[in-house]
């Protein structure tokens, strides 16, 4: 038999900073950090994750959209369809461009970013030029999942370690991978136990690898919105799928200082009789509720997702769990998000909503959806001005101001 040289070596970190470095060993980090921890990658990962949330306000302007969901885009706002694929690359890289040296950092701290505008359109250091820490979509495509013909299992994960490390060198600082979550009322009975226990699984394993890559994890829970469940039944759902997603971040051994959680808010479904009636008061309510019963206190903040699910798709099982679809209007989700930070200013000391971390943003549609109209129209600046303004809308709901 022939000696087959050993060629496998363990993955590390390659942007570490070594720890022998005096200056990395005297900083203080505020926590216990478990031996399989890199001290200085760990205070990167802190550092960075309060960066995303803080000052209480900022928040994360996700444009993460696949490339064939940008170009639809375009053409719900007017511009005609080409079909030259050169032609269409260089549209998406121009609108980047466009929206990236006009989005205020004085509102917006992070930007997740499609992998072809990190890597392909090199745009990084447009926003991180401007102090504004840029991310990237780390979540591959949906398959079927084999026992649930409703749920999904998201791809991504074999190669996930080597992608990251690329991102990083690119210059990300932050990544984000998104789960679908079916709900329904009880009697229907979704989501099922194995797919939380997959998707939780997933999220862990991912968070574990991007902190091994030097990148902030968010994982994103998103608990669709299209069926019968009523506001009980979706903050049920949400509190045993944040749970489960910790649990199993524990057993990865995952910092929860440097994490943050991008969940959607628990609410009725679109065929509950109640979807009608509901106030962003209810909503508040349910969502500290969640928020406050199940995640851990470390976490370094909250920025939630304003519902993947597009209203004239709720038939289309597929398209409904679709990582690309739309969400709440603007106006829905600003108030959802303003309600639920009056209620935490509102609440006395004595109440676990006083001790919450804070409820940012990471919006999409809500900053944009007017912006790429304008842009599409060829108006930079009312474009610039939209934008702006959606921004500052989103800074003082996430402050209770709005």
């Amino acid at each position: 038999m022939t000696d087959i040289p050993n060629t496998f070596s363990s993955p590390s970190n390659l942007f570490s900073v070594t720890d022998d470095v005096p200056e990395i060993n005297s900083a203080k980090i505020n926590t216990f950090i478990a031996p399989h921890h890199s001290p200085s990658v760990a205070k990167e990962l802190i550092e960075t994750a309060q960066a995303l949330v803080n000052p209480r306000g900022r928040g994360i302007y996700a444009t993460d959209e696949s490339p064939d969901v940008i170009e639809a885009a375009f053409v719900a706002a007017g511009q005609d369809q080409s079909s030259s694929e050169a032609d269409m690359l260089q549209r998406r890289k121009a609108w980047r461009e466009a929206v990236y040296d006009a989005v205020p950092n004085e509102h917006i701290s992070g930007v997740i970013v499609y992998p072809e505008t990190l890597l392909d359109f090199k745009l990084g250091p447009v926003l991180s030029k401007k102090g504004i820490i840029v991310g990237v979509r780390a979540n591959g495509e949906l398959a079927p999942f084999p026992a649930s013909p409703f749920e999904f299992i998201v791809q991504g994960l074999d190669d996930l370690l080597a992608r990251l490390q690329a991102a990083r060198a690119a210059g990300a600082r932050f990544s984000k991978w998104r789960v679908p979550i079916a709900c329904t009322s009880d009697a229907l009975g979704l989501p099922s136990q194995t797919s939380l226990d997959v998707q939780a699984e997933t999220l862990a394993a991912y968070a574990s690898i991007s902190q091994q890559a030097g990148l902030v994890p968010i994982v994103e829970p998103d608990v669709e919105f299209s069926a019968d469940a009523d506001l009980a039944r979706s903050v049920e759902v949400h509190q045993r799928a944040i749970r489960l997603i910790f649990d199993r971040c524990a057993t990865h051994g995952v910092l929860l200082e440097g994490t943050l959680i991008k969940p959607s808010y628990p609410q009725p479904g679109l065929k509950h009789p109640s979807r009608a009636s509901i106030t962003p008061k209810d909503i508040a309510l349910a969502t500290a509720t969640v928020v406050s019963n199940s995640v851990p206190s470390a976490v370094a903040g909250v920025a939630f997702l304003s519902g993947e699910i597009r209203v004239d798709l709720v038939f289309d099982m597929q398209l409904m769990f679709s990582d690309d679809t739309g969400g709440l209007a603007t106006p829905v989700a600003l108030d959802y998000l303003s309600a639920v930070n009056k209620l935490v200013n509102s609440s006395p000391p004595t109440s676990p909503f006083s001790r919450l971390p804070p409820l940012s943003f990471s919006y999409g549609r809500a900053l944009q959806g007017e912006a790429i109209q304008k842009w599409v129209n060829g108006d930079v600046a009312a474009m610039k001005s939209s934008l702006e303004h959606a921004a500052k809308g989103c800074w003082q709901a996430a402050k209770g101001e709005l």
